[in-house]
This record gives structure tokens, sequence and C-alpha cells, in this order.
């Protein structure tokens, strides 16, 4: 008798054969040999199937007949191409000669629900193994044959991930439907909603609206330079910041009152302060870092971590929450410090480990924050980086470093703050030296809190060398100066700081430990999140704008449409993926949550039903008289759905004059306020980023609006010629 082994992709069979004993040979759709069959889904082959599968009434969409609950859900093949490969696995659980079932999809979740959709389908009942490894080399898969789970212990994985697939269908189908049916018109197609899309949209929205809103304010600011050569900044209780009406006056006249005038050093503190090393990586903390340093997005993160997992055995699995070890592992550590140790980057900070006699296990081991899998750490094979791409070793410099940063000392520094007064005005000077690198010598980098210091324009410039100052020295104002400022409005977010608020439900967190205990109540999971941001993009409720990611002028209407509903709640749905969790751990009740869920999508059916028609219609700016005939006939440029158009358009028969630009340019919206640039100066003031060519390649140029209407890119001098080169 032999037994059938089914992988979540094609490349792992592959590697599982390689792993396995025996000779295989390659039948197309499996491998076999004397007594082992392997063979494998391509992802997610079965899909709950459309509601109009269960009725065909519900080839309309009619608001009568939502919501659409299903008494039972039912699964087809994904689409042509899954379903032969699905017909290919049944027909291999369904031979005589195979009695054991090895389930070695994907340990997690979506891998579980992959495996449990096409085991349904087959309609056999035959024993069922479970392979669970967080590493691909050979080692580890041999190891996982020799200790598989049985089926049974995986059950409550399996009625999460069933769940999480029901909830979303149930949400998904129906909220769409409602919305699309009440908003199309003013939306513009379909009006796309999910059960985590939504929410993660809405935090976007709600910052937009903030940026919107922002009024800017004058403020000034006072610097002094004092002789011995030192500098100091102006301040008052704990503000450094002078604002209000007549601010500009106070700070000339704190200026006027200090200048060449004598002072004196009024208090000098000392204080030696020391920062741990950060925690080991899961997906979300390394997409965090990927985008930050190198401009990743979420899913590149992603697919060069899979590829460094799967492919080149590099690191363990990624699709991982946990930012902890198992105990089980401490005996792989020092072998693993030793693969990094001939690569030259790594090598002084892996022989430093190697030299520990224990290594410092306390924020690396613990068991109890380790679920499905541990945190990202490379594995203990020869890593042949050469082979790397570029976007894999950029990603495995992150792990490596991380890896062998855990087990180094902390950071010492010394703080020192220096107190100026100088006729009754203080001023305070900061300095910092480092006294020991710790594990900041793993990475030749400034601190996390350096770095956000020196993106906050106020922060005083820490300078590490200050002179010798003593309390109650004399010392002279040479010069004084007003550094005139605005308050700026709250940044857009980036990626990174999108999967923060994500992985918090929105809410600010900045303390690593703090995040760590919110994790459960997340927007989605780790493996879902880049998945959300590309679904966003896709469907044109957001785009990249550089570095950020801002809401289109469709996603602002969507929310604005569904303005306060639950749905769009991010603490609701972190409470749902809470249940989720629960129910993986057997302490909720799959029946109780699905039920929940359907309730809820009745009320936000009901909702949505009783929305205000006109209240949905959007507001459209106006931008003053149209350039082609506004002057004879008085008509104006008016926003619509699609473009920024005069008003002497009627219809196709009735064109009127005929000027519009376009919302959308090389996939980018144009703003209100980029259209108004273009009418009244005849061309954008900034360079604009975030075009992209028919070739999907990003590029950045200006606007310019030509005399017969058009719209054409003016590309920066310096780059002239690639970026023209890329447009094309």
């Amino acid at each position: 008798m032999k037994t059938l082994v089914i992988a979540e992709k094609p490349s792992v069979a592959r590697d599982l054969v390689d792993a396995l004993p025996g000779s295989f040979e390659d039948n197309d759709t499996y491998f076999e040999s004397e007594d082992t069959i392997v063979t494998f889904a391509v992802g997610h082959l079965v899909e709950l199937v459309a509601p109009e599968e269960y009725d065909d009434r519900f080839k309309r969409w009619r608001m009568d007949d939502l919501p659409i609950v299903p008494e039972e859900f039912r699964l087809h093949a994904r689409d042509k191409k899954a379903e032969k490969q699905l017909k290919a696995i049944h027909k291999l659980l369904k031979r005589e000669d195979v009695d054991r079932i090895i389930n070695a999809c994907d340990a997690g979740r979506e891998g579980e629900l992959i495996f449990a959709y096409i085991y349904e389908t087959s309609g056999v009942e035959k024993p069922v193994e479970r392979l669970w490894i967080s590493s691909m080399t050979k080692q580890a898969i041999r190891e996982g044959f020799e200790q598989l789970r049985p089926g049974e212990q995986l059950r409550q994985l399996e009625a999460a991930a069933r769940s999480r697939s029901e909830a979303d269908w149930l949400v998904g189908m129906n909220a769409t439907r409602a919305a699309t049916i009440r908003g199309r018109a003013w939306v513009g197609g379909v009006v796309s909603l999910g059960r985590v899309q939504t929410p993660t949209l809405a935090l976007m929205v709600k910052r937009e609206r903030e940026i919107q809103a922002f009024v800017p304010e004058p403020y000034w600011l006072v610097h002094a330079q004092f002789d011995p050569r030192y500098e100091g900044l102006w301040f008052e209780g704990d503000e450094t910041r002078i604002t209000g009406a007549g601010g500009d006056k106070r700070a000339d006249e704190i200026v006027a009152k200090v200048s060449g005038k004598d002072g004196v050093v009024e208090s000098v503190e000392r204080k030696e302060q020391s920062e741990r090393a950060p925690l080991l990586y899961d997906l979300t903390s390394l997409q965090r870092d990927a985008n930050r340093r190198f401009g990743f997005s979420a899913r590149r993160t992603l697919q060069a971590a899979q590829s460094l997992y799967e492919s080149k055995k590099a690191i363990t699995y990624p699709r991982t929450s946990s930012r902890w070890l198992s105990g089980d592992l401490v005996p792989q550590l020092k072998p693993t410090a030793a693969t990094l140790a001939p690569i030259g980057d790594y090598a002084q900070a892996a022989q430093y480990v190697l030299g520990l006699q224990q290594l410092p296990l306390a924020r690396v081991v613990n068991d109890a924050k380790v679920d499905d899998h541990h945190a990202i750490i490379p594995t203990d094979v020869e890593h042949e980086v050469d082979t790397f791409s570029p976007d894999e070793r950029r990603v495995f410099d992150l792990i490596a470093r991380r890896f062998l940063a855990v087990f180094h000392p902390p950071a010492r520094y010394a703080r020192t703050t220096v107190v100026t007064l100088v006729e009754e005005e203080r001023f305070r000077t900061r300095g910092k030296i480092t006294l020991e690198a710790g594990w900041r010598g793993v990475y030749g980098l400034e601190s996390d809190e350096d770095r956000k210091a020196r993106q906050d324009e106020d922060a005083e410039n820490e300078s590490a060398e200050l002179p010798e100052l003593q309390q109650g020295q004399k010392v002279k104002c040479a010069a004084a100066e007003v550094e005139a400022k605005e308050t700026k409005p709250p940044p857009r977010y980036t990626e990174a700081t999108l999967l923060s608020a994500m992985e918090t439900a929105g809410k600010l967190v900045d303390d690593e430990e703090l995040r760590e205990a919110m994790k459960e109540r997340g927007l989605g999971t780790p493996a879902t999140r880049a998945e959300t941001i590309e679904t966003l993009i896709r469907r044109e409720y957001v785009e990249r704008v550089a570095k950020d990611l801002q809401p289109t002028p469709k996603g602002l209407q969507v929310i604005t449409m569904l303005e306060e509903h639950p749905l769009t709640s991010p603490e609701l749905t972190g409470d749902w993926e809470k249940r989720l969790t629960d129910i993986e751990h057997g302490s909720d009740d799959r029946k109780a949550f699905i039920d929940d869920i359907a309730s809820f999508t009745r009320s936000t059916v009901e909702q949505i039903a009783a929305l205000d028609k006109e209240k949905l219609r959007p507001e459209r700016v106006e931008l003053g008289p149209c350039p082609r005939c506004g002057a004879e006939t008085g008509e104006i440029i008016r926003e619509n759905s699609k473009a920024y158009g005069c008003t002497s358009w009627k219809s196709r028969e009735e064109p009127g004059c005929g000027f519009v630009i376009w919302k959308r340019v090389a996939g980018r919206t144009l703003t209100p306020e980029i259209a108004r640039q273009l009418l009244e100066e005849g061309k954008t003031k900034e360079v604009i980023s975030g075009f992209r060519s028919r070739a999907g390649k990003p590029f950045r140029a200006r606007l310019v609006l030509k005399e017969d209407g058009k719209v054409e890119f003016d590309f920066p001098a310096r780059t002239q010629t690639k970026e023209a080169a890329v447009a094309e």
C-alpha cells in the first residue's frame, strides 16, 4: 500500500521528493516511488461558489434578494486550470493502493484550508496525517516526516480557516452587492467591500480627511550660538515653539535681548542610557523594515522571503506572526550563526555569538509566544548569497543581522543635557556619545530613536561632542536667530506605517512589547496584509504616490457612503480576528461566530439599503471659468466621476466646446488641486511621482497644459532622457 503526500505547490513537491528516500518517477501531475506518491495543489484550487450557483435569480443584483446566506456552503474548482489538477489529485486520493494521506500544504491557516477543500471535494475518507515544518532544508523535511501529527490535532485550525473563508464570503458578497446597487451611479462601477479591506481603506481615508482639513499655523524657534562653541534651542517649560499672534515679535525680542550678552550654565545633567536589540522578525515587522529602508512594497518583501524559504532554503517559514523561538531550537542557534561566519558582512558579529559560553535567551526563546511558527531566522545550512537576487539579498541581510544582533549586549550611550540661562531666557543643548555599540555594531547604523529624531524637524541636533561645561560656568551668547516655521499635517500612510496600523487595528502604538499584546486583534494576518493593500490598489481605491499610499476620489467616496457604519471599524474587524484565533485554540465556537457574522451581514444590508441616495451624491468641485469658451459663454470647469470638464458638455451628441482634463493620467489620479494648478498656471508646481508607463514602470514628471487642451509630461532636466524613455 502507498502513502499519498499533497503539497501546496509544484516546487515544494519537488523539494519533498528530493528529501524522501527512494527513486521517484515524474508523472506530470505527481511523483511516484515504490511506497510514496507526492502530488501538489497550485495554491487555492478550490473556492466557495458564487451566489448565482445557489439560485439563478441571484444572477441579477437586487436588494430584495439580500442578504444571501447559504444553509451550507458549496465548493468548486477555481478555474479550468485548477479543475484539471484537482481531478488529478482526486484520482490519486481514490486509488485503491493509497491507504494513507499526508497533508504537506503550508503549515498555517491557509495551507490547512487548501487541503481541507481538496479533501472534502474528493469525497474519500482515509486517515490523514499532517506534515508541520518551519524550514525547507532536507534535514527539516526528513525530521518532519518522522514527527507527523495526527490530522485530528489540526481540526481547530481547519475550523478557523473555514470560518475566515465563509465570513469573508458573507460580508464581501452581500455588502458589495448592496453598496453597488445603492451607490454605483456615484462611485462608478462595482462598489467592492470586504471584512478587512474596508476598515483598512477607512484608516487611510480618515488620515486623508485630517490632511485636507488641516490649517497650517505659524510658529517660531530661537537658536543661539554660545562661546565656548556650542548651540542651544530656546525653551519654556516643555515647549520650544513660540506660537500665537505676535509670536514673531516675541521671538525677535528674545533674539535682541540675548544677543551678545553674558550667560551662565544653569545645569549640566549626564545620564547613561541603554537600548536593547529589537526582537526577531515576524512577517509584518520584516515588511515594515524593508519598506522603510528599501522602499519595498509588502508584497515584494513577501515574494523575496517566500523565495528565500522555498527555493534557496536560506530562511525559516516567513508567514509567521511570532517574534520568538521555541526552546527546542536552542541547540541549532550556534550552528545557524556558524553558517553566517563565512559571509564577510556578518563574520565579526557571527564570531562574537559563537564565542559566547552561554547565549542570552531571555528575549529570544518563549514557547508560550510561539504558536504555529517561530520567528523568521536564517536556516543552519550553507548560504550561497551570490546566487540570491538583489531583493533576496536585501531581505536576507535584514534577517541575518537581526538574528545576530539579538544575542549582542545593549547599546550604551551617555546623554548630556545642558541648560544655559541668558537674561532670564533658557536654552537647551543636548549631546550624545556612544559608550558601547553593543548590538548596534552589527548594523553600524543610528538607533531608531535617532532616526525618528532626525525626521522630527524641531528636534535639537544632538551633537556627539560638547565642550566640557560645568554648572555655574560663565558663557557668552555670540549670536541668536529666529527660524520661522509652520505646523505640518499628519503624514500620509506609507506601507510601513499602514502595516503598523493594521497590526494594531488603527491604534498608535510605538512600543514593541505593547504591539505584541495587540497582535491578536489586528486587521487580517501577516500572511494576508500585503494582498489586502494590493487589492485596494487594484480596485483603484488607493494609489501609490512615491512612498505614500493615498486614497483616490473613488476610495474617499466609498467610505463617505458608509459613514460610521461598523464595516469601516478597525476595532470590530480586530475583534473578529481575535475570535478566529480563539476558534483556532478551541476557546470559541465556529457556529456561533458564523451566526454572528450572518447577523452582522443582515444589518449591514439593511443599513446600506436605507441610505438616502441624495446624500450619496459626491461633492464635485468647481475649478473656475473654462479656458476655451468661458470668456464668451460663462461656462465653467466642473469635476465629474472621470474628468474635470466644461459644463457646456451635455451628451455625446452635444459635446459643447469639448475641453476636458481626465482624472487618470498614466495610472495616476489627478486631484482637484493638480487640475486647478494646470488651469491657473498652465503646469503643476512640482514634479509629480506615481505615474506608470505602458510597461508598468514608474516615472515622475511635471504636467503641462497645452493650448489645444492636451496634458503632456515635462521631465526633470537631470533625468529627462531616462524618464522620457520609461514613459514611452
